[in-house]
């Protein structure tokens, strides 16, 4: 058993199957702006793999280049397919 919080969280996560449950804890968890920027963060993975350029993706969600660049730069760092595989799916 881990006493690192945030390796508590995702060890529970991970065993959580109960969407709702998922949604109240992280709403607990998230103030609705950070709830809105990984929703952004998704989003940006989601457009840079279908090509779209950076000055595009920050027109298009009304979001700063460098906040852009950045999910780009995780993008590259992280392998990120199966959460834009899941997104897709929903």
């Amino acid at each position: 058993m881990t006493t690192d919080p945030y390796q508590s969280l995702l060890t529970h996560l991970a065993s959580t199957q109960d969407s709702a449950d998922i949604e109240a804890l992280l709403t607990a968890l998230l103030t609705g702006k950070e709830q809105q920027d990984i929703a952004n963060r998704i989003r940006i993975f989601d457009l840079l793999e279908q090509g779209v350029t950076q000055r595009d993706i920050s027109e298009q969600l009304g979001v700063g280049i460098a906040t852009v660049s950045r999910g780009a730069k995780a993008m590259q760092q992280h392998d990120v397919s199966a959460l834009l595989a899941t997104h897709r799916q929903t």
